[in-house]
Parts: C-alpha cells; structure tokens; sequence
C-alpha cells in the first residue's frame, strides 16, 4: 500500500472566494503563520481584471478562517513601487525573524516578475522594505534565523540553459543578496521534471531544514503542480542531504483537479506544531485553499532514506 505522507483535512477547501467579504475570483497560494497563539494566513486572489491582490485571514485552529473585511496588500499607488507591482502582488510567504515578520511576494509588472520584501510587527500595518531581486524570479523563502552571521534564502531564477531550479544566496542585511549558487535541479522525466520551486518557509529539524517545494510534470494534458521535500544541512543549507524520491501530495480532490489552472497543489506555508506534526496548507487549482498534516520525522525519513541527488 502506497504511503501517504500528507492527510488531508476533512472539512476542505478552509478558505474560498465566497469567504471573502470583497469582491474575489480566486483564493489560493497562501503563506500561513502563527501570531500571537492565532494562526495567521495571507492569501493571494484574482480580481476580476485577472490581476492579484493579498488578502489575510484569522484562526484559533489552522483551520477555520475568517477573512478580514478588507485586503492586506494591493500594489503600491505611488514612488518606485508602483512602477514594478501595476500588474499585481501575489504568492506571499512569511518568516518570522528578530520580532518581526518578513513577507516575500511577487511582484509583477509590464517589465516582468520580481521579488519584495515587506515586514510587519502586527499584521495590521505593513512596511514595504526593498525590491530583493531584478527580474525574472519568483518563490523565495527567507530561513527563520541567521546561519554563520548571514540571513539565507532559497530562490528560483529563471534560465533557458537551466530552467527553473532552486537556488541559495545570502545577505548581510536582507537587502543586498549574493553568495549564489544552484542547490537543487529538476530531475529528467520525475515527477518534478519541468520544473521546482522553493514553497513553504524552511523548518528546522534534529537532522536539517525541511523545505516543503513544488515540482511540474509536463503531460500531454497540461502541467501537473506536485508537492515534495528536501533536507538541507543546518550550518550549510547549501548541502542538500537529501531529496524526497516521491512526492508527498498531488492533485486528487476535485477542487484540486478543476479550477482556474486544473491540476495544482502548491504550497506557500507551513507551520510546525510542538507535538511533531506540520499543518501544510496549499492551493487548490489556483482557486481555493486547503490544508492537512503530516509528520515531520516521516517527512525527513523520506528525504534521507528514499532519496533521489539535488543535481
């Protein structure tokens, strides 16, 4: 019997458009936290000119959500930022790190895709604090602490030689990165053999950052969106130990199969628990958002013990 790694929860999808009280397409693609014993979640929707804004949520459970009356970000109206976010913002993950909550998006505009950093103490006001790449980048986690006296990112630049593959750089201020190099690679006709991309922010482990992240498989039905795992080493996340051979979710309920992109699971957020579990929370074809759980050793194990090389 095939394992399942990931268990979805019951009450699926947790948080759709009609939860919204503004006027949405879509809710998907959410970074979840933990704030002040309340789980928060920043999801991103399509307005009805296709283009995306950032919403936020509230729970005492992970799992029951309710949506805030108005949006959390929406591009920015004037100064440089308004230049490279008229086209929308979308995508967040949150870290938390020295008392604050940094928040990664995309931004996009008629010069492309980038990536910005906002922080927030309060998940009431937010700060935009920097525009951290040039285009073309996207899916960018910032780690939850400094290792050896740098902040560390995994990210996911964009090259026709070498399409789509995950990244490491540092930075001595969260502003200016560099130090880069390519970490992990698409693995020829697997599951995430298209394309991957760093999802959720990294979790620390006994035997390593688990980094929860997303792989494409090209059919002749369209692109597949899967969900995997890999550990990295805790002084050297740039060391790989290992690569989860299978993958830990794919597409399978119908909100899941059918939607605004059909067959997508992708992950912004996770959230570790003190009793070993993760609750992992994912869109659903572009559309709505779900969530489940899993264990965190399990995942680990998999990564170490039934392993596929990062190159």
């Amino acid at each position: 019997m095939k394992k399942e790694f990931v268990t979805r929860y019951e009450g699926n999808p947790i948080l759709t458009k009609d939860d919204v009280p503004y006027a949405v397409e879509t809710v998907h693609n959410a970074g979840v936290t933990k704030f002040d014993g309340r789980y928060i979640m920043l999801f991103r929707s399509h307005l009805a000119t296709g283009r995306s804004i950032i919403g936020i949520a509230e729970s005492e459970d992970g799992f029951h959500f309710k949506a805030r009356p108005e949006p959390f970000m929406v591009p920015s109206k004037k100064g440089e930022l308004c230049e490279y976010e008229e086209f929308g913002v979308e995508d967040p993950r949150i870290t938390p790190l020295e008392r604050a909550y940094y928040i990664t998006y995309n931004a996009y505009s008629r010069y492309g895709a980038r990536v910005g950093l906002a922080k927030t103490t309060d998940f009431k006001t937010v700060e935009r604090v920097a525009f951290i790449t040039q285009a073309d980048y996207r899916n960018i986690v910032i780690f939850p602490e400094k290792i050896n006296g740098r902040y560390a990112r995994l990210d996911r630049p964009h090259s026709d030689i070498s399409p789509w593959s995950i990244w490491i750089s540092y930075s001595p201020d969260l502003r200016y990165w560099g130090d880069s190099r390519v970490v992990m690679k698409p693995e020829a006709y697997h599951w995430d053999a298209m394309k991957i991309g760093p999802g959720a922010v990294p979790i620390r482990t006994d035997k390593g950052w688990l980094s929860i992240y997303h792989g494409v498989f090209a059919t002749m039905d369209g692109h597949v969106y899967r969900l995997g795992a890999a550990l990295h080493k805790l002084d050297d996340p740039a060391e790989v130990l290992g690569v989860g051979d299978r993958w830990i979710l794919q597409p399978e309920d119908e909100w899941e199969v059918v939607g605004y992109v059909h067959n997508v699971v992708f992950t912004c957020g996770a959230v570790a628990e003190e009793d070993g579990t993760l609750k992992l929370y994912w869109g659903g074809a572009d559309k709505v958002m779900c969530a489940g759980t899993a264990i965190i050793d399990e995942l680990v194990e998999l990564c170490l013990t039934d392993s596929r090389p990062p190159i």
